[in-house]
């Protein structure tokens, strides 16, 4: 079925080539010019990205990887494992799966392992405690604390949980495991990742991630593509030492410095004063509060591509696209709320590399609307031979990106990828601009709260987010009427 898609596909793209006349695109030069500008430049970026997460797979992480393992048996003492997990309305049998991985590990741990899950619900508290007495695995080296918290918020679950972690002194050789609720970790993840904090200089790493989604085909294609991206940009960031997050679904830290206070307290009470929305408390994105607070003091993040957590999605709505939606508007207001005062770090202090690629976070916005823009305006204006040129160009690119891509995961993708990729991209760079002026807005997608206190009224702050947004959206389309010579 894959191997007749990918036929279909590209005898598409070839009838869409040679069908079109070769002078039928008279008076289109300009948007064409933009639209390959562009392209040369977003390709450029990519094909360095690509150059250098193959580098990092390839030569720089073995090297590093030899040099950890090597550090490590040198040691007298091996690290003892904190595993801090956070669970909130996740079925049972997911519940089940996560926290027997868990337990799996942190049996195996050699310096043996504390395990604090944070739930809410009391059925929760009872499914954890008799997992836990029910593990066939030697359990004597573990100790399970199960802390039951009144809902208030996964900030405060994970603050309570660090202190409770404190309680325990750790050192600067142990380390904390962050796990989400419906995340299965490696079962040496403990022995995978301890070695890389002998380096002093590390803070947290995050790893590999793999998704298990069911009855959602779409959904699953998508995470999965998303996953693959991010398995490539990540080993790309992971080579200057500084990834552009951790990402909390499991990421791992170092002891002392995932329970000094200040890290607490930005996990707790991250804030970001905005000059029209005023103080804008943050309510998701705990992932970016511990990444910035790392990446302000000085602390490297490291990426290990070859460990890999399971995570086990659910689509949460009914339809794929608002699903989509839906988690585009989390993910990417947590980002662009750090990314403004990460920008504002010194580039000699967070690396060139990095300050480049959270600037282009922002950049790429505006070029990825820019190409369809100019394309809709000069079929409306000038001619509409332009549509089936620009369809040909996106899905050959597409095509191509995606076989590239698909070299991080061994080679072969379906054909829904392109497709995928052109939607996330596009409805991507939409959603980036909707959040990039409506920063407050926030909500998590199993809890109903949404949109932390801001000290700007609710009204006021609305209208002065739209407005800003299409005056925005109206520059664009002037420039680019311009420069596609429209005007």
């Amino acid at each position: 079925m894959q191997v007749l898609g990918h036929t279909l596909y590209l005898l598409v793209l070839g009838i869409l080539v040679f069908s079109l006349p070769t002078d039928g695109l008279n008076g289109t030069e300009g948007v064409i010019l933009v639209i390959g500008v562009l392209g040369l430049w977003r390709y450029s970026w990519a094909a360095i990205n690509f150059g250098r997460a193959a580098w990092y797979q390839l030569v720089a992480y073995p090297r590093l990887r030899r040099r950890a393992k090597n550090d490590y048996a040198g040691r007298a003492t091996a690290a003892h494992a904190y595993f801090l997990v956070t669970s909130y309305k996740i079925e049972p049998d997911v519940t089940a799966r996560v926290y027997q991985s868990i337990f799996a590990a942190a049996a195996r741990s050699e310096g043996g392992a504390t395990v604090v899950a944070s739930v809410v619900d009391g059925a929760d508290l009872r499914l954890i405690r008799s997992l836990f007495s029910l593990m066939r695995t030697d359990m004597s080296g573990v100790h399970l604390i199960v802390d039951q918290v009144p809902g208030t918020g996964k900030r405060d679950a994970l603050a309570k949980a660090l202190r409770i972690i404190s309680g325990q002194a750790p050192t600067w050789r142990d380390i904390v495991i962050f796990v989400d609720g419906d995340s299965c970790v490696p079962i040496d993840i403990v022995e995978r990742s301890a070695p890389y904090f002998c380096d002093t200089s590390v803070g947290a790493l995050t790893t590999d991630e793999s998704v298990e989604i069911i009855d959602a085909p779409a959904f699953r294609d998508w995470f999965a593509l998303r996953f693959t991206q991010r398995q490539m940009m990540m080993s790309s960031m992971g080579l200057g030492g500084r990834v552009l997050t951790l990402t909390g679904r499991m990421s791992v830290f170092r002891a002392d410095l995932a329970t000094d206070p200040g890290f607490i307290r930005q996990v707790q009470y991250d804030f970001l004063d905005h000059w029209r929305l005023g103080r804008v408390n943050f309510l998701t994105g705990d992932d970016k509060s511990t990444w910035f607070w790392l990446l302000k003091n000085g602390y490297r993040m490291l990426y290990l591509p070859d460990v890999q957590t399971v995570s086990m999605e659910r689509q949460p709505l009914p339809g794929f696209v608002e699903s989509a939606i839906t988690l585009m508007v989390r993910w990417f207001g947590n980002m662009m709320r750090t990314n403004g005062r990460a920008l504002a770090l010194p580039a000699s202090k967070i690396g060139m590399f990095t300050w480049w690629s959270l600037l282009d976070q922002r950049i790429s916005i505006w070029t990825t609307l820019a190409g369809p823009l100019g394309v809709v305006l000069t079929a409306l204006f000038v001619n509409p031979a332009i549509l089936p040129a620009y369809l040909a160009w996106v899905m050959a690119t597409r095509y191509v990106f995606c076989l590239v891509l698909s070299l991080f995961r061994g080679g072969g993708f379906p054909i829904s990828y392109p497709f995928l990729l052109y939607f996330s991209q596009i409805v991507g760079a939409a959603v980036k601009s909707f959040v990039m002026f409506r920063l407050d807005r926030q909500r998590w997608t199993r809890q109903t709260s949404r949109s932390a206190p801001r000290t700007t009224p609710k009204r006021l702050g609305n209208v002065l987010s739209s407005y800003v947004h299409v005056l925005t959206l109206g520059w664009l389309t002037l420039g680019v009427l311009f420069m596609t010579n429209l005007i």
